[in-house]
């Protein structure tokens, strides 16, 4: 078997959704609500489109989550406009009328935190890695231009920078009532700011972009972190993750198999290529092209991927 074919067998086995242990329950939208699957309970999991951010989809392309204890609710997460951040509200408050006492952002990238607004009427406390505020603030005046140029207005209108209000440094624990939540912060891996969100009573794992599946993933950190998170991620014992682009749930370790496989021929390409004098252009028309059919989105993101490999590599 070719590494190629490994690839696509892995990413045909893990994008399957997970049903061995608790079944995915899916329920009908409420009305102007985004769809959800209750994959553990009290464990709720939208999953967004593996699309670029448009006009049609408001940003609705990663996925995003919510924990309902006995006193509160926690969201992790909050898709990529204020427009679809209000779809998912109302998802939770079709779910239960228990406060929205916490919003976790898992890193700082758009489509994870500009459906944010949304929530301000709730009052929630805004929770993040402690370098998330400071990566978002640096990078607002950016990501508001592409991301009005890429939604249009309609679809743009109400998004705002809303940053954290409580920084987690290391870990911390929410509670909700009856039930907990770990946050961990991680190594600069896909970002400088991941964090990842254990839920206590069911050992749900939510990993963020930390974890791709069917969408190609997206380097915005270090690739040499990621690779060493994703060795520590897979000796993890959880009953089911969640990636921030893919299916509502999947299974350790093999979950990163396809991830870990496509990041790690990056590296051994590009560090091939400055070994021999190659340049960068060179870099991004050849390194990584072998896996290039086992996923969705490649175009869009992998010369960005490789670009920022061989600007960290070429300094090892």
């Amino acid at each position: 078997m070719t590494r190629q074919d490994f690839l696509r067998a892995a990413l045909a086995l893990t994008a399957m959704p997970l049903l061995r242990q608790i079944p995915t329950v899916a329920a009908a939208p409420a009305p102007d609500s985004v769809a959800l699957s209750e994959i553990a309970p009290g464990v709720f999991v939208h999953q967004g489109r593996y699309e670029m951010q448009s006009p049609e989809n408001q940003g609705d392309m990663a996925n995003a989550g919510f924990v309902v204890g006995s006193d509160a609710v926690a969201v992790i997460d909050t898709l990529g406009s204020a427009k679809v951040g209000e779809r998912l509200r109302n998802a939770v408050r079709a779910v239960t009328d228990k406060p929205i006492r916490y919003v976790i952002n898992t890193h700082m990238h758009p489509d994870h935190v500009f459906g944010n607004a949304a929530f301000k009427e709730d009052a929630p406390a805004f929770v993040a890695n402690r370098k998330l505020a400071r990566g978002l603030a640096s990078r607002a005046e950016r990501y508001l231009a592409t991301n009005k140029r890429m939604l249009g207005d309609d679809a743009f209108a109400g998004i705002e920078i809303v940053l954290p209000t409580v920084a987690v440094d290391n870990t911390m624990s929410l509670d909700l009532g009856g039930r907990t939540l770990l946050l961990e912060t991680q190594r600069t891996a896909h970002t400088d700011n991941d964090l990842i969100v254990t839920d206590s009573a069911t050992g749900t794992l939510f990993l963020g972009d930390l974890l791709f599946s069917v969408h190609v993933p997206t380097l915005d950190g270090s690739i040499v972190g990621w690779l060493a998170v994703i060795d520590d991620l897979k000796k993890r014992k959880a009953p089911r993750v969640v990636p921030g682009h893919g299916p509502h749930a999947m299974e350790l370790p093999a979950a990163f198999d396809p991830e870990q496989l496509y990041l790690a021929d990056i590296a051994a390409d590009v560090r091939k290529l400055i070994k021999e004098g190659k340049t960068l252009e060179e870099a991004t028309k050849t390194a990584g092209f072998e896996d290039r059919d086992a996923w969705k989105l490649f175009d869009d993101y992998h010369v960005r991927n490789v670009t920022a490999a061989f600007a960290e590599l070429e300094w090892e």
